[in-house]
């Protein structure tokens, strides 16, 4: 399988442990495919600094085709992080060159040659949406743990697997939410609920999964990983239940190391 990513991409900065990595939800989603056997390829934009080097050498490191990725004129985006036990807390974001970041025709066809488009939220593509689902590939959406942003309206029609996030349990108002989004066109809802879990709903079924459990160093990265997991399965022919599973799977390797890999 050869899945497309594309959109935001930052530098995590662990201001406190004076640390950095590579990071943002769909160059994540990229190296953890790849961490399963499958091919990926990462479309977005860096800045010319030592940063814009550092996410680009990680990537190469990861064998993930970077051929599409821009360099612009100034600065790279960045992240800081603080952990709090073991939970990364976001703190302030500069977005830096990414502001800038458009997808030309010649990006459209190339992420058209893959399987599937994998993007987020924060990966300034959701005017592409359109263009990109009449071509026909499956989309995957990431929208965080931002069910009220514009975005969401404006995305939600266009997408196939839509992902979300909370750290709330199952909850008739949950599922009330997922069958809302549901019937605005995706395939699949699913929301990762942290220590709670998944459920996924596919217009007839609720599903559910717990969580694999592990020592924890660094949450960073573990929706990330579970979207690779699941689409990997998905795409791969397996039942809901075991894309599940495959998601949990993948997502308890990451939050045991420090970073997002």
């Amino acid at each position: 399988m050869k899945f497309a990513t594309v959109g935001d991409n930052c530098i995590d900065d662990y201001e406190a442990l004076g640390l950095c990595y590579a990071g943002g939800n769909p160059v994540n989603v990229a190296v953890y495919l790849r961490r399963l056997g499958e091919e990926a390829s990462y479309t977005g934009a860096v800045g010319d600094d030592s940063y814009g080097k550092v996410i680009l050498n990680g990537l190469k490191s990861k064998d993930v085709d970077i051929s599409h990725v821009k360099v612009l004129p100034g600065s790279t985006a960045i992240t800081k992080i603080e952990l709090v036990n073991g939970e990364r807390v976001f703190k302030d974001y500069n977005e830096g060159v990414l502001q800038d970041f458009k997808l030309s025709e010649e990006d459209v066809a190339f992420l058209c040659e893959h399987d599937m488009i994998i993007s987020g939220i924060w990966g300034m593509i959701e005017n592409d949406l359109p263009k990109l689902k009449f071509k026909g590939v499956p989309i995957a959406f990431d929208f965080s743990d931002q069910p009220n942003h514009p975005i969401v309206e404006k995305a939600i029609d266009h997408v196939t697997y839509a992902f979300f996030s909370s750290e709330e349990d199952d909850s008739p108002e949950l599922r009330e939410f997922i069958k809302k989004m549901h019937a605005r066109g995706p395939k699949m809802v699913i929301v990762t609920l942290g220590d709670y879990g998944s459920i996924c709903f596919d217009g007839k079924e609720y599903y559910k999964f717990g969580i694999i459990s592990c020592p924890v160093v660094d949450t960073m990265g573990a929706g990330d990983s579970y979207i690779a997991g699941f689409l990997r399965g998905i795409m791969r022919g397996e039942d809901i239940p075991t894309s599940m599973k495959m998601g949990a799977e993948n997502s308890s390797i990451t939050i045991g190391y420090q970073g997002a890999w």
